[in-house]
């Protein structure tokens, strides 16, 4: 192992990423882990670390439901979640940015995304980071599958549209 690798050792399995001065962004199959993504962005010039993690709940307009899945376009999410960070570190004068998406099901109560920032102060940190997930609910090529007790629904990453009711074996018609 050299001591590249060392410093930035390949992703694990089911995990996607890119890694720039100041910049974490993934999309993983795996459960999330708030502590290793702050870690990401722990500076010695940074005197606030202001995180967000957005967890799966158990309802959307009072129906239940018992599942979130997320799916993606890796290639272009990845590039686009990239550019997000990239613009919000210039913007705020970030030292550390990370936005980690999880992919797959995600069971209530667990992390789908999370949001890490640092800066010297935290009010910087604390707009960047708002505007971090908008940015993503916005822009990033994910989408989201809410199962409830009768069926599913297919629905763009965005918070309070419905989406429509995809049959199985339907073209889109």
């Amino acid at each position: 192992m050299t001591t590249q690798d060392q410093v930035n050792p390949p992703p694990p399995e089911g995990e996607s990423s890119i890694s720039l001065p100041g910049i974490y962004v993934s999309l993983t199959d795996l459960p999330l882990d708030i502590l290793s993504v702050m870690d990401k962005v722990r500076s010695p010039e940074a005197g606030a670390i202001v995180t967000f993690a957005g967890t799966t709940r158990n309802n959307f307009a009072s129906k239940p439901v018992t599942s979130l899945t997320y799916t993606s376009y890796r290639p272009l999410a990845l590039q686009t979640l990239s550019s997000i960070a990239s613009s919000l570190l210039t913007k705020h004068a970030l030292k550390g940015i990370a936005i980690v998406h999880r992919l797959g099901t995600v069971p209530i109560g667990e992390e789908s995304i999370l949001i890490a920032v640092s800066s010297a102060h935290r009010k910087a940190a604390w707009l960047a980071g708002e505007e971090a997930l908008e940015e993503c609910k916005e822009k990033v090529e994910v989408w989201k599958r809410e199962e409830f007790e009768d069926g599913g629904v297919w629905r763009a990453n965005r918070d309070g549209h419905q989406g429509a009711e995809v049959k199985e074996g339907s073209k889109g018609e």
